[in-house]
């Protein structure tokens, strides 16, 4: 079964309307709560990172300016529609390498990345580009579910790695390696409920390499 790029993948192109009604509704609660948590600031830039069709949009506040970027254009042509029938003016979206970023350092205060580290090709690049221009007081956040070395679930997960590749996304990366070779400053490090599958990483760029998680 070949690997595909996620942007290449029927699920993110032709089926994006599918993709927006069932993968939209699961996904939005958890990103709602974690912008809520955030209490981001009146003025603050943010960069989304695989914005997609936009799910995450309406839990950002009025007062902030969000640019999405994403490599499938069937996606990003569903948030558009959706900024233009909300009549959203504080949004933009771009067609866009997570890879490789066409913006200046230091240009955002916070970056965020929800269900993507799985699915870039690189992540450990991703983040860096994310480094990059994120502003030195700014946060980095990723919404990710990441395996575990639990022994059912984890063999579950991994035995299913082949299938997801194919369909645009992986299951095998693991929490603490995938942050160390980051280098990022990471603040918190927790789940939404004790039941969730998913981990919220709250961090920082740093000069001075990982630091030690925090567990809440």
């Amino acid at each position: 079964m070949a690997e595909i790029e996620a942007h290449e993948s029927k699920l993110y192109g032709e089926f994006a309307p599918l993709y927006d009604r069932i993968f939209g509704k699961l996904f939005y609660n958890r990103i709602e709560r974690v912008i809520e948590n955030l209490d981001i600031p009146a003025g603050a830039k943010i960069l989304e990172i695989g914005a997609g069709t936009g799910t995450s949009f309406p839990a950002y506040p009025n007062h902030c300016e969000v640019t999405g970027v994403d490599l499938a254009p069937d996606m990003l042509s569903r948030a558009r529609q959706k900024i233009v029938e909300n009549g959203w003016h504080h949004f933009k979206v771009m067609e866009m390498d997570a890879l490789n970023l066409k913006f200046a350092d230091n240009s955002f205060d916070y970056v965020m990345a929800f269900h993507v580290v799985t699915v870039v090709p690189d992540p450990i690049r991703m983040i860096a580009e994310a480094k990059r221009v994120c502003k030195p007081s700014g946060r980095i956040v990723i919404l990710n579910h990441f395996t575990t070395d639990m022994p059912v679930i984890g063999t579950v997960t991994r035995a299913i790695d082949p299938l997801t590749r194919w369909l645009g996304w992986r299951t095998d990366l693991k929490l603490k390696p995938f942050i160390a070779s980051t280098g990022l400053t990471v603040e918190s490090v927790y789940k939404l409920s004790k039941t969730s599958l998913y981990t919220v990483v709250l961090g920082r760029k740093s000069a001075n390499g990982f630091h030690p998680v925090r567990e809440l």
